[in-house]
């Protein structure tokens, strides 16, 4: 099976990305498909392919050490590839590891499909099994963490972080609260930064 591909990304969607290699755009869905950017460069996308009765589709990860982070989420009962993508998304994998660690379900049904219960199976599954990947994925800088500074006219970025949140499973009513906060960031200037920055919010006010 495929372990990467190499190829530049021809397109950027909220929901995914075609990557370009020999002349096959390779549709690649992934946790924040804004973190890429659509370039002359070679970019390295490690995959996972999924296969079911309907479709095969390829989900595709910027390190590694995320490719085998969705796939141990993905193995717990109540947690499909689109609920995995919806954790990774928050760009802070060593969080969700420790609430695993820590038994910490309250941080855990901050996403969305996880309730208590799929929260509870994802500590009896997985506590004790991810300590290798906490030790290697990346950790956000303090770069991550924006305050709050006069009014953004950032209008489309924001559009589009607002679609790509709510193709992870994020509703109306949850945006509707941060969009507010997201507007007055004058800081926030890409796609990918709102990104991030909703998902901080979403992950402490929920």
């Amino acid at each position: 099976m495929y372990d990467y591909i190499l190829g530049k990304i021809t397109r950027v969607t909220p929901e995914y990305v075609v990557l370009e290699q020999q002349g096959i755009g390779w549709q690649i869905f992934t946790p924040n498909p804004f973190a890429f950017r659509i370039k002359e460069e070679i970019k390295q996308i490690f995959v996972h392919m999924h296969v079911r009765e309907d479709a095969q589709l390829i989900f595709g990860f910027k390190t590694l050490e995320e490719r085998e982070l969705f796939r141990k989420l993905i193995q717990v009962s109540g947690i499909g590839p689109k609920g995995a993508l919806a954790i990774l998304a928050s760009g802070n994998p060593n969080q969700v590891i420790s609430a695993i660690e820590l038994e910490d379900e309250a941080f855990l049904v901050k996403f969305p499909g996880v309730g208590k219960k799929t929260a509870r199976q994802m500590i009896l599954d997985l506590k004790g099994k991810l300590g290798s990947l906490l030790e290697q994925v990346e950790l956000p800088s303090a770069e991550d963490e924006l305050p709050l500074f006069g009014v953004n006219p950032n209008k489309q970025e924001l559009e589009e972080s607002l679609l790509a949140l709510m193709a992870l499973g994020y509703s109306d009513k949850e945006l509707s609260k941060i969009k507010p906060q997201l507007e007055e960031n004058e800081q926030l200037t890409t796609t990918e930064s709102y990104m991030k920055h909703a998902l901080q919010l979403l992950l402490k006010t929920k």
